[in-house]
């Protein structure tokens, strides 16, 4: 199987059955993660489930191939991405403004933002997939089980080793999950203590699967975030939290959430514009190669199925058009409160504002996504800077005009300006990602670019039901008459306090700033030891690493440094490549595992109404869950890796 399908003009690609798939698979991922996210803060990848899902289902159909599949996985992944909007949507409930979820403007906000990010990411398609050595390990990961899934009963002895390595690491990391779920092993191990006048603590979330996107990213991206994490837990932590009085718990819980992600966020904002300065070279030469494409087609040349981008045409046109539903929704959204007398400036600074930042969202979310993948890429940090901007033009333009005890309808207008970015956003953040397993298992990019689009809008119109359903039945923490089961919806909730403090004055910039030294200290360090000629420190990750709690950091860093021994181990046999090809399959499998547990706990949790009533155990034998778990976890992640290994021994060469 060749990595391009030039030679193959016949194959099925963009078919019914796929678009079919992808959208049912679409609305039940988006469901699935609405609930999760709100509820834990956290939403799962649907890429490779889908992927999955599909080499099962038409494989049964029959005729299926590679790139019929990825169309599914791609119409499936959006539903990961839209999901994610829950990260804001329910910042305008929670702060009042609405009382439910209006079906055609959350719809057409949601859809809006995520085709406009397609749209804006088309052109990153050769800075940030072609030209550039970012690992894109959900993408390399996809196409890992594209290749192997469709090449299993070819009959190739390593296909079929490569098959049974990634079922292995799903199955593993599945059972663990089912181990946290009945509450015998613990989904989390943390310590919080005192440290100097201050608190700090250690925490790691047990997964399998986080320590196979560890092993995916690879050793460098890995000491970045752990560079953050230390700054962020053994220095920012205790000195932030130095005098305060409370549990420890309590206070490392609030000093975090409230201080330390802040600096994390001006870490972020730093790295992301100095990330986009650096491959700005690369951007204008993918928009060279699109004009170039377009020259090529007018003059006659056939371009190759792989490079056959969505027209620049086409991409132009549908961005501007798209200004008119959003043009529209801003309008209706600033009737009858103090921005009425304004509108025309309004929409004027709304417009520029997501254009602008929309295009830098794109590119930085992208890069963010090649550096460490999807599922770990912090778009909500994007969104805290986002609705910072925000807020701050809002202030600045028409806060004199409104005392600071009416400014609601000004809260509630950033946050929904920085909606449409945060569509951008995080749709540019997986189609990235997608990109890249169509590049590796030769599909045509203006067709995955479609599929995309499907796929925003089948998440888009699920979406709106799903939210006020959650709203009427749990509502939401911080909302107004919210009762004692809400959900706790992190990330809203966080944003729509930074857009109350910024209008109301009583933001910590202070916070913001030192973020910002910080983030100058790691992009000097990387320069520096790049021009020495040593391993470079993302600064990304670094920001990452500071802004991300150390429950999700700790297993991928561990992950980073298993990747690192095994892919070593594997240079010293006869086959490296095999090796490590074998240990990539492994990782993949975890992640697996990980999503498709993931999805299950989260579709059961929603038929039973409680997850401690999966539960096989009380309350008491939560200490012992957390021995467990920690020696469970180790030898699952022990007999996957020595059993693979023994596996790759066993087969001789071709």
């Amino acid at each position: 199987m060749t990595n391009g399908n030039h030679g193959s003009a016949a194959m099925r690609e963009l078919t019914l059955r796929a678009i079919i798939l992808g959208g049912l698979l679409t609305f039940l991922f988006t469901a699935a993660n609405v609930y999760f996210g709100l509820r834990v803060g956290l939403t799962f990848s649907t890429a490779i489930p889908a992927a999955v899902i599909s080499m099962a289902v038409l494989r049964t159909l029959g005729g299926s191939n590679m790139v019929e599949n990825n169309i599914v996985q791609t119409i499936g992944s959006a539903a990961g991405a839209v999901a994610t909007m829950i990260f804001i949507l329910p910042g305008l409930v929670i702060v009042g403004w609405w009382t439910n979820f209006p079906y055609w403007t959350t719809m057409l906000t949601c859809a809006a933002g995520g085709v406009l990010g397609v749209m804006l990411s088309v052109p990153l398609r050769r800075a940030l997939v072609i030209n550039s050595d970012l690992p894109y390990p959900e993408g390399v990961a996809g196409a890992e089980i594209l290749r192997v899934g469709m090449a299993g009963d070819e009959g190739a002895r390593e296909n079929r080793l490569g098959l049974s390595t990634i079922i292995l690491g799903a199955l593993v990391a599945a059972f663990y999950g089912v181990m946290t779920a009945l509450k015998v092993a613990a989904g989390e191990v943390a310590k919080n203590f005192k440290l100097g006048a201050g608190v700090s603590g250690v925490a790691g979330t047990m997964s399998l699967g986080l320590i196979g996107v560890g092993h995916l990213i690879g050793l460098a991206t890995g000491i970045a975030m752990a560079i953050g994490a230390a700054i962020s837990w053994f220095v920012l932590l205790p000195w932030l939290s130095a005098g305060k009085l409370g549990a420890a718990d309590d206070i490392v819980g609030a000093v975090f959430s409230q201080e330390v992600r802040f600096v994390g966020a001006g870490a972020i904002a730093v790295a992301a514009i100095w990330a986009l300065i650096r491959i700005s070279g690369s951007i204008i030469a993918g928009l060279k190669g699109i004009a170039e494409a377009a020259r090529a087609r007018q003059a006659g040349r056939v371009l190759d199925l792989t490079e056959r981008d969505m027209p620049g045409k086409i991409v132009g046109g549908v961005s501007l058009a798209l200004f008119i539903p959003i043009g529209l929704l801003l309008w209706n959204f600033v009737q009858g409160g103090p921005l009425a007398g304004h509108t025309g400036s309004a929409l004027l600074l709304a417009l520029l504002f997501i254009l602008v930042v929309g295009v830098a969202t794109a590119v930085v979310t992208g890069y963010m996504a090649g550096l460490v993948g999807t599922s770990n890429s912090p778009v909500s940090g994007i969104g805290i800077l986002s609705i910072l901007i925000a807020a701050v033009l809002v202030a600045a333009v028409f806060g004199g005009d409104v005392a600071a005890g009416d400014r609601a309808p000004l809260i509630a207008f950033a946050l929904f300006v920085t909606a449409f970015v945060f569509g951008i956003g995080i749709v540019a953040n997986d189609n990235l990602q997608d990109l890249k397993t169509g590049q590796l298992v030769g599909s045509t990019p203006w067709k995955q670019q479609v599929a995309l689009i499907l796929g925003v809008l089948a998440g888009s119109f699920i979406i709106p039901p799903v939210l006020d359903l959650l709203n009427t039945a749990f509502g939401f923490a911080g909302a107004p008459g919210a009762g004692p089961n809400a959900l706790a919806a992190p990330q809203a909730s966080l944003i729509a306090s930074i857009a109350q403090g910024v209008l109301g004055g009583t933001l910590r910039w202070d916070l913001v700033g030192l973020g910002a030294v910080i983030g100058v200290g790691a992009i000097l360090l990387d320069e520096g030891l790049g021009r020495a000629g040593r391993t470079r420190l993302p600064p990304l990750a670094v920001a990452m690493g500071m802004y991300l709690p150390m429950s999700v950091t700790l297993p991928t860093i561990i992950g980073t440094v298993i990747g690192h021994f095994w892919n070593r181990m594997s240079d010293k046999t006869s086959r490296p490549e095999f090796g490590r090809r074998m240990g990539v399959l492994l990782a993949t499998g975890l992640v697996v595992g990980d999503s498709l547990y993931g999805l299950v706990f989260a579709g059961t949790v929603a038929a039973v109404g409680d997850a401690d009533r999966l539960a096989i155990v009380g309350d008491g034998f939560g200490t012992a869950s957390e021995f467990i778990g920690l020696g469970l976890l180790a030898a699952l992640g022990w007999f996957a890796y020595a059993r693979t290994r023994r596996r790759i021994d066993a087969t001789p060469a071709e």
